[in-house]
């Protein structure tokens, strides 16, 4: 699959960048027909750094307590918070940054130590993909339980433009994608035409089959 893997650089900055595979592939959610690589993002000071930056001058006007680190973008998060709080107006203001944990049954669930980083705290929940918006429901559905409340939503990539009426705010969009596609499972027409799935996806990489 490597090899067929095309670099898709930020329109805002050229050092910022992602790798694209088209083919078939399968989220918990739907299909789509790119994987997108943005480990470096996820996992290079530089990059991490500079993504920060180009997503916090997004966000900058937005008033927010607390980040949630969703699908491994902790090290993008504490750039963004430190971003957030030089800049706009949370200009001096000490952010919390949080990554919740999932029980047996895959709900996110926090601690009784971290229940007063979310408690009537207003939270950006920052996440690697929104291909769907399920996973930033599901963090609204979490919240609901310890009376936060989502105010902004942070994305390296996104192919929709809004959750629950709250604006996502990402660094790459479907539109940056050569006819970027994604389907429910049952409607998938790659599935329909015969063709083989190439790997299962997630935000910590891919499987092949």
């Amino acid at each position: 699959m490597e090899d067929r893997m095309q670099t898709i650089a930020s329109k805002k900055n050229t050092h910022i960048s992602i790798g694209i595979i088209p083919g078939h592939y399968a989220t918990n959610h739907s299909h789509v027909n790119y994987y997108l690589d943005m480990t470096s993002i996820k996992t290079s000071l530089k990059m991490a750094h500079d993504a920060a930056h180009d997503l916090g001058s997004e966000l900058a006007n937005v008033y927010i307590d607390s980040i949630i680190c969703l699908e491994g973008t902790e090290m993008l998060g504490a750039f963004l918070a430190e971003y957030l709080s030089g800049n706009g107006i949370n200009l001096g203001k000490d952010l919390n940054l949080i990554t919740p944990e999932l029980n047996a049954v895959n709900q996110m669930i926090f601690r009784d130590n971290l229940q007063k980083k979310i408690w009537g705290k207003r939270v950006l929940i920052l996440v690697s993909s929104v291909s769907t918006g399920k996973t930033v429901n599901r963090a609204v559905d979490c919240l609901q339980y310890y009376s936060g409340e989502m105010v902004a939503i942070g994305a390296i990539f996104s192919a929709v433009d809004a959750v629950n009426g709250v604006e996502v705010k990402a660094l790459f969009h479907d539109t940056d994608l050569p006819h970027y596609d994604n389907y429910a499972s049952d409607e998938c027409p790659l599935c329909k035409r015969g063709i083989k799935v190439d790997a299962l996806i997630n935000s910590f990489g891919y499987s092949k089959l």
